[in-house]
């Protein structure tokens, strides 16, 4: 390794950071200026038009941005996409290359001297890429030398426990199968991937209490409800796609409760892009009832509202909690009512940060409807608790019914485009037997059984030298990783890290004692084979391929 020093953090120093004014509406006409400036900027505005429309269409191509599903009917012919959708296509499909002139021409040290923004606008690697031991400069290597270089460490390992195969969620359904099928194949379950990171309490307490842990609403579902519930998540950021199936609740005479810490705009109101007229004014109100608790005072809050659903359901018995979906499909209710009876309101008001009037008004409104869609992300699972908040609100669904039936149900929103679809297809450190099974019958080989190291074990492993390397399909580990420091200790202790990438980030820059980055194709570009024209799947939030 260099002895120059490497930055595994970004540098402290301000970027363009400006303070605004809060906007009064979300989207609309800047959404689309900004949308269009990306595109010119990185691919030319010809071409970028082209491939803005075969964006999220039928005979298009899948957005990158994130998993928020597509209509399976009619799509917006001027705009299925959002703000965040289109620079993410941009990115994918910028003019800027990285070569190895790059390389020959930009130590590594130099590179961990910039912001991860600057590191990542440099370009889209074009060639397989080598740093050697002490080295301090990636230089060109063969395919043909690179897999030998993997293939000669992964064999010289005394055991396939001692390698780590991490996946990113936009690897596609069909890299993802083969990978884990050539990960258990070599004899290991080491599979950690980013939704160890995000979503893993929701997969754990959903399996625990419903028996699948995957969201149980379709995109048709919010034409639907009568109440949608979002908690610890921001739309207008991280999903925009998803105001417009609000906006259709709304417009069909749905409510929305909005919990959270932060009065996002896009919650408030937004103006639709896919419609001309609306892209200026007022725009859409979307939230009638706003709670902004505090950080992680999630569970006092569902606990309050479940006191206060069961003190009405004492008053007027069978027309708050449906009783036949109940005692049909549930267990436990006894033992729970028992429980909810010692909540103590007084008690768990301070926790929540939010005044008891609107906990009240809020209680009051899930009282009336049948109909409620609960949707979620990172608020309410980057906590030690994160299972609990999650049990907490699939109680309060199954307490009204709102499980199962049309308009209502769970609803957790992921990240990444194809998160989910890594997990169907078997990226998991922990396995079910009967997969196992199936692969073995299948492929007629012997998998291994033993739980694999998830992403933190992954890190301890390699801080501890109990694992010596590391490929990565995608993603970017080391920032995307808790402990930053830290995680960089741990690769740097691997004898080989690997990566899989479009474009460079700074995972890359801290590396082990050899290290690679193999070029891959975007979801956006054709893959040309000699039988054509290949394709790709993935799978949204929604469990659809």
């Amino acid at each position: 390794m260099s002895t120059k020093k490497i930055h595994a953090q970004p540098p402290e120093k301000l970027t363009g950071i400006e303070f605004k004014n809060i906007p009064s509406s979300a989207v609309g006409y800047k959404a689309i200026k900004s949308a269009i400036t990306h595109i010119k900027e990185e691919v030319g505005l010809v071409k970028g038009i082209g491939l803005l429309a075969k964006l999220n269409q039928k005979n298009g191509f899948d957005c990158p941005g994130c998993a928020w599903p597509d209509p399976d009917e009619k799509r917006a012919f001027l705009a299925e996409y959002c703000e965040n959708g289109a620079k993410a296509v941009a990115e994918e499909a910028t003019k800027n290359r990285v070569s190895p002139l790059f390389f020959a021409t930009h130590s590594i040290s130099k590179l961990s001297e910039l912001s991860d923004y600057e590191i990542g606008k440099k370009g889209r690697i074009t060639h397989p890429v080598v740093v050697y031991e002490g080295r301090d400069y990636y230089e060109e290597i063969s395919w043909e030398d690179a897999f030998n270089m993997i293939g000669k460490e992964l064999k010289s390992l005394p055991s396939p426990d001692e390698a780590i195969f991490y996946t990113s969620g936009r690897t596609s359904n069909e890299a993802a199968f083969l990978y884990q099928l050539f990960v258990r194949k070599f004899g290991t379950n080491n599979l950690p991937d980013c939704s160890n990171m995000c979503h893993e309490s929701s997969g754990t307490a959903l399996t625990e209490t419903l028996g699948i842990g995957k969201g149980s609403v379709t995109l048709d579902d919010f034409n639907h409800a009568e109440l949608v519930i979002v908690m610890g998540q921001n739309p207008g950021t991280n999903h925009p796609r998803m105001l417009s199936a609000l906006g259709e609740t709304k417009k069909r005479g749905g409510k929305i409760i909005t919990i959270n810490p932060l009065p996002e705009v896009g919650l408030m109101r937004y103006n639709d892009p896919q419609n001309p007229i609306k892209w200026i004014g007022k725009g859409q109100k979307l939230t009638d009832v706003f709670l902004q608790v505090k950080i992680n005072g999630d569970v006092a809050l569902l606990k309050i509202i479940l006191k206060l659903l069961w003190q009405k359901e004492q008053e007027t018995p069978g027309a708050i909690f449906d009783h036949e979906f109940i005692k049909t499909n549930t267990t436990g209710y006894e033992d729970f009512i028992t429980d909810v009876e010692t909540y103590s309101i007084e008690k768990l008001i301070p926790q929540t940060g939010i005044d008891f009037k609107i906990i009240e008004e809020a209680a009051t409104l899930i009282a009336q409807k049948k109909k409620i869609i609960i949707c979620w992300a990172m608020g309410l699972t980057q906590h030690k608790n994160s299972v609990d908040n999650i049990r907490e609100l699939v109680n309060l669904l199954l307490l009204k019914g709102s499980i199962g039936k049309q308009g209502a149900g769970t609803c957790p929103v992921r990240g990444h485009s194809n998160v989910q679809g890594d997990r169907t297809m078997g990226i998991w450190e922990k396995p079910k037997e009967a997969f196992l099974d199936n692969l073995e019958k299948e492929f007629n080989f012997k998998a291994p059984r033993k739980h694999g190291y998830d992403v933190v074990d992954a890190i301890e492993a390699m801080h501890q030298k109990k694992a010596h390397v590391f490929i990565g399909m995608g993603g970017n580990f080391l920032s995307a990783s808790p402990d930053t420091e830290y995680t960089a200790k741990a690769l740097q202790n691997c004898d080989l890290t690997v990566h899989v990438s479009t474009k460079l980030n700074r995972s890359h820059l801290i590396h082990g004692k050899k290290a690679l980055i193999l070029p891959c194709l975007g979801r956006s570009e054709k893959d040309v084979q000699e039988k054509g024209i290949q394709f790709v799947s993935v799978e949204n939030s929604m469990g659809v391929v």
